[in-house]
């Protein structure tokens, strides 16, 4: 595979250090055009150039990884064996007010268990291809304990990847560490195994935090990856998004669950003049549909909101709404708003016509067409919304 890389890829490849980044990640600029891999490593990245003249064909060496149990296997055992001794020490003659009663002193002996498992670790030995492992220069791939062991020993090139669940939970109780994590190491949030069906979270709660790859299944259609498109639209669709200030400093106090003290917030207007030539019903033998417009805000918990226009009936055509709505979005700078189109159907709910998503600040004022795509992410042109925008800081 190393092999088939380096072919391939060419000078693209990103196989040493750079000169002026041996203790640091490079800056994107430094990056520009470069292909990264991330994967585990053997050793640190002098001993990687001691060894790039070698002939490291077909050698393998064992790398060994320190892994948490799995907490909610771990949690649903616990859960069975002591429900059934619950059961076994409260026969069904008991009344339901004793049984009640001692509940709670179950639960928390329940909990108390389940804290403790939270610290077990174990490990295992993973082999690696040498010459794949010298591949890995910035991005290699580390287990993530938990904050306070990366901030002691964490190396400056080494990544996480936190599963869906667990990176939720430390967003919500431990933001601002996460944001100080996020600001000094690459993080990766990937679904949950649980999503057989290929479905995708909000990836805003994890942009909230900092986190640079949020990983979605590209092949489900809906929200999320509206969310994910629009979200880099910015600089070009270029796949780079600078950080907010306050998500890259040293002594940041952002916590996106609560209002910002220093908060510089946009009061957004938009009037909603017009639709023009948008797709008509799928379920409508006439090819027209009961038209109308909701305006969605995603971003920090305090910006999320929505706001939707009067029906229009029969007019996919040329649909007029002439109706304004205000906004007040207290971070800006991780707001994303999100045109929908819908077809009003009381008997099956509403039906998708179109969507257009984008980042707040990058919205021009004055007079705009916003085009429409499909929920697979096809231009629907020249089906569009008339709009006149205005904002104040």
């Amino acid at each position: 595979m190393a092999d088939n890389l380096q072919f391939i890829l060419g000078d693209s490849l990103l196989s040493d250090m750079l000169d002026d980044f041996s203790d640091q990640l490079p800056s994107p600029e430094a990056l520009k055009f470069k292909i990264l891999v991330r994967n585990k490593k053997i050793g640190t990245l002098v001993e990687t150039r001691e060894r790039r003249n070698s002939d490291k064909h077909g050698q393998v060496q064992e790398y060994e990884e320190y892994e948490e149990a799995d907490k909610e296997e771990e949690e649903n055992k616990v859960k069975e064996s002591e429900t059934l001794a619950y059961l076994k020490g409260y026969p069904e003659k008991e009344t339901e007010s004793k049984n009640l009663a001692r509940l709670p002193l179950f639960r928390k002996k329940r909990c108390k268990i389940v804290n403790l498992l939270h610290f077990i670790f174990t490990s295992k030995k993973v082999k690696v291809a040498l010459a794949l492992s010298d591949l890995v220069i910035y991005t290699k791939a580390e287990k993530f304990r938990s904050f306070y062991y990366s901030k002691l020993y964490q190396q400056f090139n080494e990544t996480n990847s936190i599963g869906e669940s667990e990176a939720r939970k430390l967003s919500k109780f431990s933001a601002n560490d996460f944001i100080l994590h996020t600001r000094k190491f690459v993080t990766r949030i990937y679904p949950r195994a649980t999503r057989a069906d290929s479905s995708n979270f909000n990836p805003q709660e994890f942009w909230n935090v900092g986190c640079q790859m949020v990983a979605l299944n590209f092949q489900t259609p809906g929200l999320p990856m509206d969310l994910q498109n629009g979200k880099f639209l910015d600089n070009g669709s270029s796949g780079y998004i600078l950080k907010p200030q306050f998500l890259r400093d040293f002594e940041t106090e952002f916590n996106p669950y609560e209002i910002p003290q220093n908060s510089n917030p946009v009061t957004l207007t938009i009037r909603l003049i017009s639709g023009v030539q948008l797709p008509p019903s799928s379920h409508s033998s006439s090819n027209k549909a009961d038209t109308l417009v909701i305006i969605e805000i995603f971003g920090v918990p305090y910006d999320q909101m929505k706001q939707q226009t009067r029906v229009i009936r029969r007019n996919a055509f040329s649909p007029r709404w002439n109706e304004t709505f205000t906004f007040v979005i207290q971070v800006p700078e991780l707001a994303l708003i999100r045109f929908v189109v819908e077809n009003q159907n009381f008997l099956t709910g509403n039906e998708f016509l179109g969507q257009y998503t984008l980042p707040v600040l990058c919205m021009s004022k004055g007079y705009r067409h916003v085009p429409l795509f499909s929920k697979f992410g096809q231009s629907l042109e020249p089906a569009s919304l008339f709009t006149y925008i205005w904002y104040v800081r």
